[in-house]
């Protein structure tokens, strides 16, 4: 475990809590302007503070870096205990990355509470890093549970038509799944002796029957988050009501937050629950990857078929979880990595579009391309990127878990493989009725291309998606010793 001597992550975390309650204190709606430099200035310095764990990250270490501790709560032994390995770091500078993406595309469009928008966002970045840091097992859970928060109050409050009833679904469903996962933290407390530090559960010898009863209580709460199906129907809902920022935010960092869960948590705590109950988490991921996928194709709202499409790719990433191979492991957190950039940038288009024509409804559209010809590109860039094509982030990461399906079994392999066939014919149904042909009707024909501030946002998610696409090393590199420990201890657990 490597001490750090200066406390990058906890900057890390409260930087961008500090801005957003500045701008919560200076902001009001008569100077609206103020609020968003304030925003964005704080957006891109909690982003460039995130920059140093990338530099100073050592590849080759085993162990967490980076970690803080210090006592909090003295009398349960609660610490704010923090560090990250190779599985965590790629998910605070994206988070911090998407933060600032969502200030600068809700620069013009929204109007009013303009402070109070801002500053949820920037509130939620930090809870959501605290999330990836957090190596105390009650730390770990208030920035998990309070994550909600914010984004309670961004779907309820500048949402859609139906927001409210989305807002208390997702926070009933998210909250009810996490009720089950604080018992378990409650019983490996007692059990390690009053411990709430997450790698002392990791060496506790628990008796099978615990593993299970633990597992179930960590895949509810996980599972939701992710959203695995069935527990996935508050994610469409909530996307559809969320304004374009809160679904960016939802798909790009949120459901990470479940699939991080289960590399902390559920595969190495308990390993053995884990083996047992492999086929099970592998078969409602395929359900999700297939089932899901034909789902998407049938939308007729652009949020919902993005949102249905977010299901299907996490299937995958759950998938490369519970094969137990290096390969596949690695793939699910690439997979989770390039999400995040690939549907952001497909809801930041849509928001573009939403802003023109007041409507999701794709049956509204058509021939965009003929009035809007730079958004047109970037669009069919990121839908290319979302079915998984050579050269785009989205190949990367579905290729090695296929990759390594088919090392743990030729037809699970198979199986999964027909999501590409999916994700190209939803994504690519959509372009065509979208973007090509001819202008349908008199509303496109008024449609204006990408301002300065649009192309800007889009362009630099666009790099993001080719340079991931073309060099993956970065964030293969970094992650590859993590994974081969948590590989081992799994597998070494499994044998005694």
């Amino acid at each position: 475990m490597m001490q750090s001597t200066f406390p990058l992550l906890s900057l890390a975390i409260w930087c961008p809590v500090a801005f957003g309650i500045l701008v919560l204190a200076v902001g009001r709606d008569d100077n609206p302007t103020l609020v968003r430099w304030l925003s964005l200035l704080g957006a891109a310095v909690s982003f460039a503070v995130t920059l140093p764990l990338v530099s100073q990250f050592d590849n080759g270490l085993h162990g967490m870096q980076f970690v803080e501790k210090a006592a909090w709560i003295d009398r349960f032994n609660i610490n704010y205990f923090l560090g990250i390995d190779g599985i965590s770091l790629w998910f605070i500078p994206l988070t911090a990355f998407i933060t600032v993406m969502v200030v600068i595309s809700a620069w013009q469009v929204i109007e009013k509470k303009v402070a109070q928008y801002m500053g949820a966002f920037l509130i939620l970045s930090g809870l959501m890093i605290g999330v990836f840091c957090a190596l105390d097992g009650m730390l770990f859970y208030v920035f998990f549970e309070a994550t909600l928060i914010p984004m309670f109050i961004i779907v309820g409050v500048w949402g859609g038509a139906n927001r409210v009833y989305a807002a208390i679904k997702f926070f009933l469903y998210t909250l009810m799944g996490s009720l089950l996962m604080l018992v378990a933290l409650l019983y490996l407390y007692f059990q390690s002796g009053g411990s709430f530090e997450i790698l002392t559960w990791q060496q506790l010898p628990l008796p099978m029957t615990a593993q299970i009863l633990i597992f179930l209580a960590f895949l509810m709460a996980f599972a939701v988050k992710v959203p695995m199906w069935p527990v996935h129907t508050w994610l469409p809902d909530a996307h559809v009501e969320a304004p374009t920022g809160g679904s960016v935010v939802l798909a790009a960092i949120m459901l990470k937050l479940g699939g991080y869960g289960f590399l902390r948590f559920s595969l190495p705590i308990t390993p053995d629950a884990s083996h047992y109950l492999a086929g099970f988490i592998i078969t409602l991921s395929l359900i999700a990857v297939i089932y899901i996928g034909l789902v998407a194709m049938v939308q007729n709202d652009m949020k919902k078929l993005i949102a249905y499409s977010s299901i299907a790719h996490m299937g995958f990433v759950t998938l490369g979880f519970f094969i137990f191979n290096d390969i596949g492991l690695q793939g699910g957190i690439v997979q989770m990595i390039s999400h995040g950039f690939v549907s952001g940038a497909m809801f930041l288009c849509i928001g573009v579009l939403y802003d023109r024509m007041h409507t999701r409804e794709i049956a509204e559209y058509g021939g965009v391309v003929n009035v809007m010809p730079r958004f047109a590109a970037l669009f069919v860039l990121f839908s290319l990127a979302n079915s998984g094509l050579p050269g785009t982030s989205g190949f990367v990461g579905e290729f090695m878990v296929i990759l390594g399906s088919v090392k743990f079994n030729f037809w699970i392999g198979l199986l999964a493989a027909t999501a590409l066939i999916l994700g190209a014919a939803y994504s690519l149904w959509l372009v065509k009725r979208v973007v090509f042909g001819a202008v349908t009707n008199s509303h496109v024909k008024e449609m204006l291309d990408l301002n300065k501030r649009e192309f800007f946002m889009l362009g630099v998610l666009a790099l993001a998606v080719i340079a991931m696409g073309v060099y993956p090393a970065p964030f293969t590199d970094a992650m590859q010793v993590s994974v081969a420990d948590l590989l081992k201890h799994v597998a070494i657990t499994k044998l005694n």
